[in-house]
């Protein structure tokens, strides 16, 4: 490691125990990727601090609350250090209980105050809390080229692809490093020459809707793993629903950090400047058949029709989704049989007060949450056998982390379901 003569400066303690000992960990962390310096971080994007039950009970035990938490799980340290305020803007992603529907969510008194503890100790350090897994849609959105340490697969991929920030995918540890010290290796995609385009992806059906940008983000994570894809054909101008919905599924299908869409992302004016003047190490084509198949694939875990439980708002809804439900919403009555719960993040939950539309949805037995997803939370309603999801990335998981069955489509899809409480979703 090159250090600089401040590096070395929080290296040897001049900042106090914590900071010395987070310079600790993002040397060790540096030196595992093969990292020979440090880049400056100015937005740091993780969970500093954050609590369970668990945690808290075990390291009551040592007499160090929320410190402890802190010192041990976040910064790896064995010895207890008080966290000072960060250095660098730095945000809370979500996490936990929505403060206000904690026991819908089942969640106990006690673990609703653990989080609100741990939310107070990093607001009261200079963490911004935005508790959701859509930062760049509530104000954090950082400038083209800007070193960032970003956590949530689906934020990082928006973050390096449709902003031109970068960031790799870190996590909690390296996020609490980074916002005592302002520093991340500079390592991926914090290089200009590793965001260059690998593999080319033809289109040849129209992509219009936001059901169709998911599955084609599913289908791309699938065939390049976790590569530098560029894709080009017949896209409609993604918005940024679409955009959100395309990266959280080829993340979560396939690990992708970062992609280029010809003639849209501010890396990929045309495709050579995507390549980087390389040769794509191998192209796919993604037609009908292919559209078919990964519909298939992501409905090939449901087999009942009935439905009793639908949600919405992974990634955390816009508050244009939010709209779009009450406009199918409105005046009707969810089944009896079924729940409708819509998660987003508590600024945009605001905005969806204010403007009325948490009322429609209240008025026609949904809720609106935030904080939380029923994957981050694993939260369901009671009796919970078969969801509907307009999700690509919460079909991949949900199914496998709570043991139910999950059917994909369309937004309106997944209304009708609730309305319903039966499936009668159409393939494209």
């Amino acid at each position: 490691m090159q250090l600089t003569d401040d590096e070395r400066a929080l290296l040897d303690g001049r900042d106090g125990k914590a900071k010395q000992k987070a310079m600790e960990l993002l040397v060790r962390y540096a030196e595992a990727l093969g990292a020979e310096r440090f880049v400056a971080t100015t937005n740091v994007a993780g969970v500093p601090g954050q609590g369970s039950v668990f945690l808290a009970n075990y390291y009551k035990e040592s007499g160090g609350g929320r410190d402890a938490i802190f010192s041990h799980f976040d910064l790896d340290s064995d010895e207890l250090v008080e966290m000072p305020p960060v250095v660098t803007s730095s945000c809370h992603l979500q996490g936990g209980y929505d403060p206000e529907n904690w026991q819908l969510l089942g969640a106990t008194e006690q673990a609703a105050q653990v989080l609100k503890d741990t939310e107070k100790y990093a607001a009261d350090r200079g963490v911004k809390i935005l508790k959701t897994c859509t930062p760049y849609l509530v104000g954090n959105v950082p400038k083209m080229g800007e070193h960032c340490a970003w956590m949530e697969s689906s934020a990082v991929i928006y973050c390096n692809s449709v902003l031109g920030a970068r960031t790799n995918t870190e996590g909690r540890e390296s996020t609490s490093a980074a916002m005592l010290t302002g520093k991340i290796p500079d390592f991926g995609f914090h290089q200009d020459h590793y965001r260059r385009g690998t593999h080319k992806i033809e289109v040849d059906v129209a992509v219009d809707s936001l059901m169709d940008w998911g599955m084609l983000g599913y289908f791309v994570g699938e065939v390049v793993g976790e590569r530098i894809p560029v894709i080009d054909g017949r896209l409609g101008v993604p918005d940024l629903i679409r955009y959100k919905h395309f990266g959280a599924a080829a993340a979560s299908s396939g690990g992708v950090e970062m992609y280029h869409i010809v003639g849209v992302t501010p890396e990929a004016p045309n495709e050579s400047a995507a390549f980087g003047g390389n040769r794509p190490l191998e192209t796919f084509r993604y037609g009908a058949a292919e559209r078919k198949r990964v519909y298939e694939t992501l409905n090939s875990n449901a087999r009942d029709a009935d439905v009793d439980y639908v949600m919405l708002g992974c990634p955390h809804a816009a508050l244009e989704q939010i709209a779009e439900a009450c406009t199918l919403l409105a005046g009707r009555k969810i089944s009896p049989n079924c729940r409708l719960w819509i998660f987003t993040s508590r600024i945009v939950k605001q905005q969806a007060d204010r403007a009325g539309y948490t009322e429609v949805i209240r008025a026609a037995g949904g809720h609106v949450m935030t904080d939380t997803c029923s994957a981050i939370g694993q939260a369901l309603p009671p009796g919970t056998k078969v969801a509907a999801l307009d999700s690509a990335k919460q079909v991949h998981y949900l199914p496998a982390i709570m043991g139910i069955q999950a059917w994909f489509g369309s937004t309106a899809d997944c209304i009708d379901a609730a309305l319903t409480a039966r499936w009668n979703g159409r393939a494209p």
